[in-house]
């Protein structure tokens, strides 16, 4: 938690020099997007190109001064934003010159009304709408170069103007996150409102959501008002509350990642009135276990058939390929196809399972005298296999290996003849002049 809130600082030490020393703030080309006007489903939409000179200084005070504004868009669509906390001015949403590739940007009306659900109700508890609210409103969605900001902005204009401020922003550093399972993830969103804005002063709402499927739940939802969660049946879910106060920091922290929570989760903040929301992809992986059968494979003799099992289990996602590959003697390697596969099988705890068999003919492949047998697995990040040796005997003439140890044996063989002779030999030849010598005794 400490270390959470310690970023969050820093990033707001950091944002604060940047204002004092400049910040080169971007020109974003966008899209505007309204609805045509007489109704009807499915809504019919209107697209004009926009333009938004940001400055992160009040407005007014000469974005996009000096600046001539392309012939191809509408002047009506060219707005002089103001981002006071400069969230519109990091490096994600500010291509290198000349660069094909560009942030994506879409601004559409906004249209402030009281929010209808339970935990952000007591934010406009009163009946009366303020004042403030009489001008022109628009949301502008930004997402940065390479997925590296997301970013959920609403902005109010004085009427009939082309500069609004930033009221409220949303945003994430990390649009997708990937994870193991079994450790603790943080769901980077933060959020900034104008402290000059009359709605600062009212109170926040956070709400966290997942969806996944077409299928949602609400995950955690807090109302600073009353400081008071709502009730969920989600577990292992909680907020930083020291920095969410202090620093606008609304990040979600899973305890620990499970198959279940892979998945789309939106970050929403409310104010009277206002809301602003970013989406964020989590993505649960987890790498496969291999293992052979029968290990170690028995000796293959000529002409027989054997029948190796890769078994790959405990992974997630779904997604997987699989396939042999055998490497002789003579260092060739050969691929021999994902062999016969079997169907996903899915444990308790939502992680999958497949099996492949391979059938090694003899009679059919190029397998020599044996040689190094793999699984090989390729799983989104990652590249595993499990290796066993083939011995097959038999084959042809004898190798260089063979015909050393038949030498050898050979000799082995000749010692022992040998020590046997020479002891036989020994025993069987005697002194002649040991005859037993036969005494007479003359009288």
């Amino acid at each position: 938690m400490a270390g959470i809130s310690t970023i969050y600082k820093l990033s707001v030490i950091c944002a604060c020099v940047l204002l004092v020393c400049g910040t080169r703030c971007p020109v974003l080309e966008c899209w505007f997007v309204q609805e045509k006007p007489g109704g009807g489903f499915p809504a019919a939409t209107i697209q004009e190109k926009a333009l938004m000179y940001i400055s992160s200084e009040p407005a007014g005070d000469g974005s996009g001064a000096g600046r001539s504004p392309p012939v191809d868009i509408d002047p009506a669509r060219i707005y002089h934003v103001s981002d006071q906390s400069a969230t519109l001015c990091s490096s994600p949403l500010q291509p290198a010159e000349g660069s094909v590739k560009k942030p994506q940007c879409e601004i559409n009306p906004f249209l402030p009304q009281p929010a209808l659900v339970q935990w952000a109700a007591p934010l406009t508890s009163s009946a009366r709408s303020p004042l403030y609210l009489q001008a022109d409103w628009f949301s502008a969605a930004l997402l940065g170069l390479d997925g590296q900001l997301v970013m959920s902005s609403v902005m109010r204009a004085p009427t009939a103007t082309n500069k609004p401020n930033v009221i409220l922003s949303v945003s994430s550093r990390t649009p997708t996150v990937r994870s193991r399972l079994g450790v603790p993830v943080l769901l980077d969103c933060g959020f900034w409102v104008d402290p000059s804005s009359p709605l600062s002063g009212s109170g926040f709402s956070v709400e966290w959501r997942y969806q996944f499927r077409g299928e949602g739940r609400l995950l955690l939802a807090y109302d600073s008002k009353s400081d008071r969660y709502a009730e969920t049946s989600e577990e292992g879910a909680e907020l930083n509350f020291t920095a969410l106060h202090q620093t606008g920091n609304a990040s979600l922290i899973l305890e620990e990642t499970k198959v279940r929570h892979s998945g789309t989760y939106i970050c929403t903040v409310y104010l009277p009135y206002l809301l602003a929301q970013v989406a964020l992809d989590l993505e649960v992986e987890e790498p496969p276990s291999l293992s052979l059968s029968p290990t170690p494979l028995p000796v293959v003799y000529p002409g027989q058939s054997r029948t190796v099992q890769c078994d790959a289990s405990g992974f997630t996602p779904l997604t997987l390929q699989l396939h042999w590959e055998f490497v002789g003697a003579d260092g060739k390697v050969q691929v021999l196809g994902e062999g016969r596969m079997s169907g996903h099988r899915q444990a308790s705890d939502g992680t999958f399972s497949q099996s492949s068999w391979l059938d090694l003919d003899t009679s059919r492949m190029d397998l020599g005298r044996g040689g190094e047998l793999s699984c090989v697995v390729v799983h989104s990040r990652w590249t595993r296999r499990v290796s066993t040796t083939l011995n097959i005997v038999g084959v042809g003439g004898p190798s260089i290996e063979d015909s050393m140890a038949m030498v050898a044996v050979a000799l082995g063989l000749y010692g022992i003849i040998k020590v046997v002779s020479w002891a036989f030999g020994s025993s069987g030849s005697s002194d002649p002049d040991s005859k037993d010598k036969v005494s007479y005794t003359y009288i």
